[in-house]
This record gives structure tokens, C-alpha cells and sequence, in this order.
């Protein structure tokens, strides 16, 4: 079916939720006198606030609008399977925020803007946090995460959850990315056969196939600059203590940051500054409150590359010819937009951060952190620390363990035997040798503003039975180090979206946004996908 077939089907179709959804659809939608054009699909949320300010468009009308298409095209088509929930709520919220803007106004750039938010953020509302997983299924979370306070307070609808890899993809090394016991897997909207990456594979599905205007995701590393550039959108993880990580189901307290994704920079700049804010229950945003803006559209600059300084990372491994002739043909686009080019850089070699003891920071930090979620989320549920957990996959295997195990679970509640002096001293090695040493040098050495690269290769086929055989991404540095780092559509493998990596030293975002944009504006490089059945071999 083509595009144009899809897009009038979800603006006209009657609206008839699924056995699956009928619990959380939102009971009071209906008809509407405002009905959403098909031409909503690839809006930018600047062109969708506009048209709410002419009153060509509603709230209630966009956020219907996406409802059907998620009803459409995410559960029924090509089947997606990118939202694990909706919000029953949501309609409800939309009406309210229209008669908001009617009697005081707008509350800025976000204001009945339709998101969907990865289902390990907590929301306080009918929806559930799970992490994707069986054993909290009935979880409601008894506050609203600092993220979504801010994303409320800026008058977002919050559409549902999405789907991801179960538990951040920290369950077992044969995982398959984007699958998850409650959700079940989500697919590629570009090749239907092929992942989605993850672990926030549902948000950047949603915002490839236009079933909301935005979404949020979480990385740990390439979480969300991973699925991004392998489903053809823009993704930026931000610095660590930029955005608040309480209420957020956590990995790594070390690496972990929620991030926006979206079709374009600007509305990535957009919804990033909503997020920020001092938090006293994440100590890291109190000290680093700062150096935090809440309008990051203000470095969005066609002219950003010109003068700017690029250093060329091509240290990802295995990376094939038409990869690196993307990565070339961007290269000769910043050149000719004033950029000087320093090709190439070494940024940090990949086998250092992969040490064996290193492995064990994340699963000490899985250890801690989850114990202590699931001890202030519901102490008196039955699942309540990382042992409970485990028993419960094992008394679910048949539910939760059809395709694969859970050996990191298994390894991160061994380690008990591993004191903080140990942990702390590995931790301490591991960013410096991202950060000061790798990162921060290589930047200083050259007199860099960004490193560039290639953010990885092109989707992978999905294989249930023996988990990823994924292609390589250039996460790893940034993500250690706890620095930002943007992803932008950069070009087509066979049909397959591969994106364009720029990152560099603690909060930069500011930079980052403005020589992301630069290029994004030049290239114009995104296309929405056709939700084929399988990638196009038959040409690149």
C-alpha cells in the first residue's frame, strides 16, 4: 500500500481500537469537526503550533489524528508495534489544552503537542512504566518522572508508551533489540524484516512513521542515537546531569540520560529544552543547572558549519563502501558550507572500553539502581529487587523467555562481591580514558568544535532465534564519557536510513544543534518510509 493510501486511510477510517488496546484507548474520542489533513504527516511541531494559532487545527483534532494512524498503521498494516500503550487520558488532555489556548493563550512552543514517551519513563497518570517487561505489567508509578513533569508543565499530550527493548536491553548478550515480553517485537517501518535497534526502538519508530509529532528515548550507549539512525531520524542523547534521570527506570546512574527524537533538528532542540531542569532528586542536573538552557531552538543556524572545525572519526569498524561513501559525500557538503575538515581523527580505540572489568561498572550499577527503583516505586509488589525478578522470569520462562535468557541479570545479581573502592576506581578509569583522554584530547589536540562520524551501518535483519547480528555504532566514547551526542539522517543503503554522527565535550549540545542543523538544511536527506516488506537490493 502506498504512502498516500496510508496517510487517507488513518485521516478517514472510523476508529475501531483493537482487542489489544480496548483497555486503554481513550474512551471519549469520537468525531471531530477539526479533522487532521493527511499533509499533517512530516509537520514539523513549529508548523503544527502555527496552524493551532490560525485555529486550522486543534490539539483534540492532531492528537485523533495520530491515534487512528497508531490504530492503522502501528497495530494493524504493516504492524509496527512501536506503542505498547496509549494514553487513555489523552483526549481529555488535548481539550483541555485547547480551551487553555482560547481563554490565556498558548504556553509556548509546545503547547498540545502530541509525544509518545518510552515505557521506562514513569507517568502518574492510567498508563504503566514496565521497562517492557511481564513482571511489572500492572506497575503505575506513584509520581510522574522529572521529565514528564517538565514535558507537562510545557503542555505536551502525552499519546502512550512506546515500546523497547526489554529492560534497556540489559537482559541477555543473545537479545534480540526491540523486543520485549509485554510489547513484543517492534519492526523496521523502512524493511519490515529488519530491527529497529534499540533499546528505544518503539520512539523512534513512532516518529519514522509519523504516529506523533516527537518522542523521548533513553540511552546508555546508542539507545537512542541507534535506533535513530537505523529508522531515518534525529536523536540526541544529552549530556549526563542535563536532564533528570528520576522517575526514569535506570541502567547505568553513570551513563544514563533521556533524550528527545524527532523528524527534524529543530524539533529535537525544541523538546530537549522542555526537558531541562534542576532536579534535588538527581544531584547531578542541581550542580550542573547552569549550564542547562530552556530554548535550545535559539542555535539552530543554517550557517552553523561555516568556520567550524570537524575532526572525521573513522574508527567504526567493519563500516562497507557505501557507508563510507556517505560519510564522504557529507564530508564535501561541510567543506563547501565553510567547515574546515581534519580527516582523520582518533578519537578513542573501541577495544579499550570493551576491557573485560569494565563490564562489570554497568552490571553494579544495574544492581544498585534497580533495587533501589523498585524499592521507592512499590515496596509492597512482588516484585521488588533484581532477585524478585529473576524468579519471575524463571516461573514466566514460556511468556518471558521464549527467544533468549537473562544472563546479564543473572551476572549483575552476582555482584556482591565487588566493594564501591573497586567499582569506583574502574568507573573513574573507564570515563577518563572517553572523556579526558579520548574525547576532550583529540577536540583539544586539533582544536576541534565536533567529531563526525558515521553513526552505524544500515538496519540489520532480525533473527528471534540466535538475537542481533548488529551492525557497529559510534556510540560507545560519548556514552562513556557522559557527553552529548546528536544523530542526522545522512543518506540510503539499499533503501536502509544511515545516519551522521556529531559529538563532543560536556554540554555542547548548543554546538552540536547548530552544525546539526547547518547540515540537516543542506542535505535535506530524510524521507519518510514505505513500510516495505524487505530492504530495495535491487539498487543502493
Amino acid at each position: 500500500m502506498k504512502r498516500r493510501s496510508f496517510l487517507a486511510l488513518a485521516a478517514g477510517a472510523s476508529f475501531t481500537p483493537s482487542t489489544a488496546f480496548a483497555e486503554s484507548m481513550p474512551r471519549s474520542m469520537g468525531s471531530s469537526s477539526d479533522a487532521a489533513p493527511s499533509e499533517l504527516s512530516e509537520f514539523t511541531i513549529a508548523e503544527v503550533q502555527e496552524a493551532m494559532q490560525k485555529g486550522a487545527l486543534t490539539s483534540r483534532a492532531i492528537t485523533e489524528h495520530y491515534l487512528r494512524r497508531i490504530q492503522t498503521i502501528d497495530r494493524q498494516g504493516p504492524t509496527l508495534n512501536a506503542v505498547i500503550e496509549l494514553n487513555p487520558d489523552a483526549v481529555e488532555v488535548a481539550d483541555a489544552l485547547d480551551r487553555e489556548r482560547k481563554n490565556r493563550g498558548p504556553r509556548g512552543l509546545l503547547h498540545g503537542i502530541p509525544l509518545v514517551i518510552k515505557d521506562n519513563i514513569d507517568t502518574a497518570d492510567r498508563m504503566h512504566t514496565t521497562a517492557g517487561s511481564l513482571a511489572l505489567e500492572h506497575s503505575i508509578a506513584p509520581r510522574d518522572s522529572f521529565v514528564v513533569q517538565r514535558l507537562r508543565a510545557a503542555g505536551c499530550v502525552l499519546l502512550g508508551k512506546s515500546n523497547m527493548s526489554e529492560w534497556a536491553n540489559f537482559r541477555s548478550v543473545h537479545s534480540t533489540s526491540g523486543w520485549s515480553g509485554r510489547g513484543g517485537l517492534t519492526r523496521n517501518p523502512y524493511a519490515l524484516d529488519r530491527n529497529a535497534s534499540g533499546s528505544s526502538s518503539g520512539s523512534a519508530v513512532a516518529v519514522a512513521a509519523n504516529l506523533c509529532s516527537a518522542a523521548v528515548g533513553t540511552e546508555t550507549d546508542g539507545s537512542i542515537v541507534s535506533p535513530a539512525s537505523i529508522c531515518g531520524v534525529v536523536g540526541l542523547k544529552p549530556t549526563v546531569g542535563l536532564v533528570s534521570r528520576s522517575g526514569i527506570i535506570p541502567l547505568s546512574r553513570s551513563q544514563d540520560s533521556a533524550g528527545p527524537m524527532a523528524r527534524c533538528v529543530a524539533d529535537v532542540a525544541a523538546l530537549l529544552g522542555a526537558m531541562t531542569g534542576a532536579d534535588e532528586r538527581d544531584a547531578a542536573t542541581a550542580r550542573n543547572h547552569m549550564r542547562a538552557f530552556t530554548d535550545y531552538t535559539r542555535f539552530l543556524d543554517r550557517a552553523g558549519l561555516k568556520g567550524a572545525r570537524i575532526g572525521i572519526a573513522r574508527q567504526v569498524p567493519n563500516l562497507d563502501r557505501h557507508c563510507q561513501m556517505i560519510l564522504d559525500d557529507a564530508i564535501t557538503c561541510m567543506k563547501q558550507s565553510g567547515a574546515s575538515i581534519i580527516d582523520p581523527v582518533s578519537v578513542v580505540a573501541p577495544n579499550i572500553l570493551d576491557a573485560p572489568e569494565f563490564d562489570l561498572v554497568l552490571q553494579y550499577e544495574f544492581k544498585i539502581g534497580l533495587n533501589a527503583y523498585l524499592a521507592d516505586t512499590n515496596p509492597s509488589r512482588a516484585v521488588g529487587s533484581l532477585q524478585a525478578l529473576i524468579e519471575f522470569n524463571e516461573r514466566n520462562a514460556t511468556r518471558e523467555m521464549p527467544y533468549f535468557g537473562q544472563d546479564l541479570l543473572l551476572r549483575a545479581q552476582q555482584q556482591t562481591a565487588l566493594s564501591h573502592a573497586e567499582y569506583a576506581r574502574m568507573r573513574t578509569r573507564k570515563r577518563r580514558l572517553a572523556g579526558a583522554e579520548g574525547i576532550d584530547a583529540t577536540l583539544a589536540r586539533d582544536r576541534l568544535d565536533a567529531i563526525v562520524t558515521i553513526t552505524s551501518g544500515p538496519a540489520w535483519l532480525t533473527d528471534l532465534i540466535t538475537g542481533d547480528h548488529d551492525t557497529q555504532i559510534m556510540s560507545q566514547p560519548a556514552a562513556v564519557a557522559g557527553y552529548p551526542h546528536i544523530t542526522v539522517p545522512a543518506g540510503f543503503v539499499y533503501g536502509l536510513p544511515i545516519g551522521l554522527s556529531f559529538f563532543a565535550s560536556a554540554f555542547s549540545e548548543p554546538v552540536l544543534i547548530r552544525l546539526a542543523y547547518a547540515f540537516e538544511q543542506l542535505t535535506r536527506v530524510r524521507r519518510d518510509p514505505q513500510y516495505r516488506a524487505s530492504a530495495e537490493l535491487c539498487a543502493a
